[in-house]
C-alpha cells in the first residue's frame, strides 16, 4: 500500500506542477503577446491595405490594433554592445499595452512632448550597464541599411540613431531583450516605410477569439498568418505536454515495478496458505471463490494505496498552491514558488492507471491459488 500509495502521490504532484508551469506561461504570454497576431504567411514583412486595417478595428470584438515593426537590431551604451529585438510600435502601446505592469525602474513612456524614448527589457539594462539618471548618455541603435550595393565605407552600409531610455521591465528570462520603440523611430531607423512585420490585435473581455480570428481571416485572405497566443508558442506548449506525457509514462512504469511487491506477496500468501486451500476446496468453495479471495486482497491493497495517494498529493499541491512552499531558488516578477494546478483529469487518469496495474499484478496470484485448491 506505501509503495502504490508514493508513487501515486508522485504522480499527482509532478503532473499538477506542469499543469501550473503550462498556465504560468499563458500569463506570461498574456503580458507579453497580443491575443491574435497578424503576420505574412511568407517573408518578413507585408504592406496592408488601409481599407482592411480599417475593417479589422470595426470588427466588434476588436479593442485596438498596434502596428508593429519587428527585427533584430545591435544596442550600444557606453563601451557596451548586443544584440537585441528591436520593436517598433505605435501610440496603442503606450496606451494599453499590459507590460507596464511589468515595470521595475523608470517609467512606461515611448513619447513625450514629441521627444521619442526607448523602453527596454531587464537583460537588456543589465548586460549594458544602463544608467537612467544618466540622460547624457543615450543608447545608440545601429541597422543595417537596405541598399542594393555595398559601399566600400562600412558607415554607409548601417543606420545609426540615438534614444535616451525612459523605463526598464522584467517579465521572464526570454522576454526580457526586447526594447521598444515609437513606430516613427523604428521606419526611420530600419526604412521600413509602409511595410510591418505584424499587426497585433487585443479584443474585448467579451469577445469570442475564435469568431475574430476567422472573421480577421475571411477580411485578410490566405496569405497572412492569424494567430492566437496558444498558436504563437505551440512550439513551447508542444514540448510541454510531451514532457508531461513521458513523466506520467515512467512514473507509471516505476508504479508498475512497484506493484510486483503486490504480486510476490499474493504468492506468498498462496504458498503459505496452501493447506487452508485444500480445506476450503474440501468445504465446497470452487475455484471461482478462491480466485476472488485472493484477487479482492489484491484490489483492496491497490485501492487503499491509490486513494490515499490521492488524497496526499492533492493536499499537498493546494498547500503549495496556497502558501507557496517550495521555492524555486530564483527572483521572478511573477512567481517565487513552484506553480501548481490540479486537473481533476489528471487524478481520474492517475487512479485508472494505476488500478488496472496492480489489478494485473493481483491476477496470476489468484489464479495460481484457485489452481492450488
Amino acid at each position: 500500500m506505501l509503495g502504490i500509495g508514493v508513487g501515486t502521490m508522485a504522480l499527482v504532484i509532478v503532473l499538477s506542477v506542469f499543469n501550473g508551469l503550462e498556465d504560468l506561461n499563458r500569463q506570461i504570454f498574456k503580458s507579453f503577446d497580443p491575443d491574435i497576431k497578424i503576420s505574412a504567411a511568407s517573408g518578413k514583412s507585408f504592406v496592408l491595405e488601409k481599407d482592411k486595417l480599417l475593417k479589422i478595428k470595426e470588427l466588434s470584438g476588436v479593442a485596438y490594433v498596434t502596428e508593429v515593426i519587428q527585427d533584430n537590431a545591435l544596442v550600444k551604451y557606453n563601451n557596451s554592445q548586443m544584440v537585441v529585438n528591436l520593436k517598433g510600435v505605435d501610440d496603442t502601446f503606450q496606451k494599453h499595452s499590459r507590460l507596464k505592469e511589468s515595470l521595475v525602474e523608470g517609467n512606461f513612456v515611448l513619447s513625450k512632448d514629441s521627444i521619442n524614448y526607448a523602453f527596454i527589457g531587464g537583460n537588456v539594462y543589465m548586460a549594458l550597464n544602463i544608467s537612467l539618471q544618466n540622460i547624457i548618455e543615450p543608447l545608440e541603435i545601429w541597422y543595417p541599411r537596405n541598399n542594393k550595393t555595398i559601399s566600400l565605407n562600412p558607415q554607409d552600409n548601417i543606420n545609426s540613431l540615438i534614444i535616451n531610455v525612459s523605463g526598464v521591465y522584467s517579465l521572464e528570462q526570454f522576454h526580457d531583450d526586447f526594447v521598444y520603440v515609437p513606430l516613427s523611430f523604428a521606419q526611420q531607423l530600419t526604412e521600413y516605410g509602409n511595410k510591418r512585420t505584424s499587426l497585433e490585435v487585443q479584443l474585448k473581455p467579451e469577445a469570442n477569439l475564435r469568431n475574430v480570428q476567422d472573421e480577421i481571416a475571411s477580411i485578410l485572405g490566405s496569405n497572412y498568418l492569424i494567430q492566437n497566443q496558444d498558436e504563437q508558442n505551440a512550439t513551447l506548449f508542444r514540448a510541454i505536454k510531451w514532457e508531461k506525457l513521458f513523466i506520467f509514462v515512467a512514473l507509471i512504469f516505476i508504479i508498475g515495478i512497484a506493484s510486483f511487491n503486490i504480486f510476490f506477496s499474493l504468492t506468498m500468501l498462496v504458498i503459505d496458505k496452501k493447506d487452508d486451500l485444500k480445506t476450503l476446496s474440501a468445504m465446497g468453495a470452487d475455484e471461482a471463490l478462491i480466485k476472488k479471495i485472493f484477487f479482492k486482497e489484491g484490489a483492496i491493497i491497490s485501492f487503499v494505496g491509490a486513494i490515499v495517494g490521492l488524497i496526499v498529493g492533492g493536499l499537498i499541491c493546494y498547500l503549495q498552491e496556497k502558501y507557496g512552499i517550495v521555492k524555486m531558488g530564483m527572483q521572478s516578477a511573477i512567481i517565487d514558488a513552484y506553480p501548481v494546478k490540479m486537473n481533476p483529469s489528471d487524478f481520474v487518469l492517475t487512479a485508472i492507471a494505476i488500478i488496472i496495474i496492480t489489478l494485473i499484478a493481483s491476477y496470476l496470484p489468484a489464479q495460481r491459488a484457485a489452481k492450488i485448491s
